[in-house]
């Protein structure tokens, strides 16, 4: 293996033995429905090629759930990358060049004196290759963002999706049948159903193949059991497993109205409900950082569940301002808040360090026309003005502050990745804001420093220019300087 090729991947074991060698792998998972997973595996090829001393391999993520459960695949295209044997980095999404960089970054030149291949600028594919999968990748951003059906099923199929998905509170897509399932996964998911107690309806995707694959397109999920509630998808296995440990499970079906079979559906908050006054303080600051505060699975741009997805569209349909804290990336908030709060489930908002509740009342205070008060009421106090005081703040975050697409260890866009480079060369230290990650903030700068493009870059509060600007001072050696008067 190696020399330039890429495997398919069809065990667990056979990936382990790699790994035991040290070299550097990485996994593309990737479906064949999928028109972003083709485009990225065009440049895979390429790179394979560019990197011989590395493993790369392909993986079917529906034919592999196994693997895909191991490293929570749960959108395509999706990589993993290891070194020395563990898994160091990940990429989401049809994004070439974030991908070349990755790969060079694991795979980079065995002797330090070699230059890096020509993978490690993204030049690896063909410039229409790129193309392709930036338009690809254009598509499967506002899919993920949007949970918008991809234009490829027909509306009589997505009816009979979205009717079998409501069907029940608590509906399972799983390999089987409850009583005969078909695969481990399903198997387990049904054995924490029944062991917390809900009734839930099935589908037996085998039975179906339309089912099967435009359900994986229709959630944007490659791989099943998939488990809903109340037509939010949760997740597959491994999440299932996850939030029965927790008890979270049980504070979703309650909290969603879901009746347990015997009735008593009735849990408190069960412990002891006094906890450290550090633990309290943390938590009374973190919803005091914004005015606005969401607490969710995941962040913003990338939700883990459903009714945290959820969340984010309302407040973006509000075009309002918020901070998130990713309560996945820290057990003491996420136990401690659910106490703090006495409201057991994710994700809550508060709105000036007052619980508003979770999915289901944001919802209906939206649909009601309340949402939009309280926020007039309480936090959007002459927007523009705030608007200005914020975007001074952010420039004036860093002495050096680079305004830009991406982030310095992934660039969304070569002008942005060049800026970056140029900075490093010179050894400058710098801040760095995501103007993809910000709608406001990206169109409010166009207008407050009258410059319509992207990168930006300041010293001390002040416009340097954009990248044109930047690799002249570079080329004239007068970067390091400007940047340091």
């Amino acid at each position: 293996m190696g020399g330039g090729s890429v495997t398919e991947l069809k065990s667990k074991e056979e990936l382990d033995n790699v790994l035991q060698s040290g070299a550097p792998v990485i996994l593309h998972f990737w479906a064949s429905w999928c028109d972003a997973s083709k485009h990225m595996d065009q440049v895979f090829s390429h790179l394979s090629t560019d990197f011989p001393n590395a493993h790369f391999f392909r993986v079917e993520a529906e034919d592999q759930p196994g693997i895909s459960e191991a490293y929570s695949v749960s959108v395509i295209p999706y990589f993993v990358f290891f070194k020395d044997g563990r898994s160091v980095d990940k990429l989401v999404g049809a994004d070439p060049s974030s991908l070349a960089n990755k790969v060079a970054k694991v795979a980079g030149s065995v002797n330090p004196g070699e230059p890096a291949a020509p993978a490690s600028l993204g030049m690896a594919a063909g410039a229409t290759v790129l193309e392709a999968v930036k338009e690809a990748a254009q598509e499967n951003v506002s899919s993920q963002l949007n949970k918008q059906v991809q234009p490829s099923l027909g509306d009589a199929l997505k009816k009979r999706l979205q009717q079998l998905i409501d069907s029940h509170p608590v509906m399972l897509f799983m390999k089987g049948s409850p009583e005969e399932p078909k695969c481990g996964f399903s198997r387990q998911v049904v054995d924490i159903l029944k062991d917390e107690k809900v009734t839930f309806g099935s589908f037996d995707i085998l039975s179906d193949n339309k089912v099967r694959e435009g359900l994986k397109k229709f959630c944007n999920w490659p791989t099943f059991p998939q488990l809903y509630c109340k037509g939010e998808l949760l997740g597959g296995c491994d999440i299932a497993i996850a939030m029965h440990k927790s008890g979270e499970l049980k504070d979703i079906f309650r909290d969603h109205g879901i009746e347990t079979v015997d009735g008593s559906g009735k849990s408190g908050i069960s412990g002891s409900t006094g906890f450290s006054t550090t633990v309290a303080s943390r938590l009374e600051s973190l919803i005091n950082s914004s005015p606005v505060m969401l607490f969710m699975k995941g962040k913003p741009e990338e939700p883990k569940c459903g009714f945290s997805g959820k969340v984010v569209e309302i407040l973006q349909l509000e075009k309002v301002d918020f901070g998130s804290f990713d309560i996945l990336t820290d057990e003491e908030v996420r136990q401690g808040l659910k106490v703090y709060s006495n409201w057991s489930s994710y994700p809550q908002l508060y709105i000036k360090g007052e619980l508003i509740g979770g999915s289901d009342i944001v919802l209906e205070m939206q649909k009601s026309g309340e949402l939009k008060k309280v926020l007039a009421e309480k936090v959007v106090i002459n927007q523009k003005e705030n608007l200005e005081d914020r975007l001074k703040n952010i420039i004036k975050s860093a002495p050096v502050m680079l305004f830009m697409k991406g982030t310095p260890d992934a660039p969304r866009c070569g002008f942005s990745s060049k800026v970056v480079n140029a900075l490093k060369e010179e050894g400058v230290s710098f801040g760095s804001f995501d103007i993809l990650s910000d709608e406001e903030v990206r169109q409010g700068l166009k207008v407050f420093s009258n410059w319509p493009t992207f990168p930006q870059l300041y010293y001390k509060g002040e416009l340097i220019g954009g990248c044109d600007i930047v690799l002249e001072l570079r080329n004239n050696g007068e970067l390091k300087s400007t940047l340091s008067e």
